[in-house]
């Protein structure tokens, strides 16, 4: 499973709000946003920030999505 923040994404849009609103209203670095902007992984603090500061809910800013069958393969050492 690969960790997906489109819900984040569109929860901003939906507050009409920029990634530059999230990372002041938070604190959060411009390299962390940018982690985020790239699906990467960020520690449960930095979610426990978001979720405070936009007053909702963990599955409001992340979801688990299956990794892609070549990633599988990538991975496991399968190709």
């Amino acid at each position: 499973m690969a960790v997906n923040f489109n819900p984040l994404w569109h929860l901003l849009i939906e507050k009409g709000m920029k990634k530059k609103d999230l990372r002041e209203l938070t604190g959060l670095s411009t390299n962390t946003i940018a982690k985020l902007g790239k699906n990467q992984d960020v520690s449960t603090s930095i979610i426990a920030k978001i979720c405070i500061a936009l007053d909702c809910k963990v599955e409001d800013v992340i979801e688990f999505v299956p990794l892609q069958e070549k990633e599988c393969k990538g991975e496991n050492g399968n190709d």
